[in-house]
């Protein structure tokens, strides 16, 4: 539900959580990368992300998780952009071929 965190800055408000939550998922995207020095486990974790995220924001009224709004949006959108940020940035960490 971090997602869904808004603050007031000037009469407008601000989706500070979806930011955090997409921060959140590259942060953890990155650390699958470096840790098996490989972007196949960053892939998974985008696409399991997003296809949960995409059922969730389906459900029926009162169970749905994700709706419709700015953070939803940027939450449902961001998951893409990280992810494929994260995949660009983990082909570093792949072993040298020789």
């Amino acid at each position: 539900m971090l997602h869904g965190q808004d603050i007031s800055v000037a009469g407008v408000e601000v989706p500070w959580g979806a930011v955090a939550a997409l921060v959140l998922l590259g942060a953890v995207e990155l650390w699958l990368g470096t840790a098996f020095r490989s972007v196949l486990p960053t892939a998974a974790c985008g696409v399991l992300c997003y296809a949960l995220a995409g059922w969730w924001s389906t459900l029926g009224e009162g169970k749905r998780l994700i709706i419709g709004d700015l953070a939803g949006n940027l939450w449902i959108y961001g998951i893409a952009v990280v992810t494929l940020v994260m995949l660009a940035w983990c082909r570093r960490y792949r072993p040298a071929r020789t």
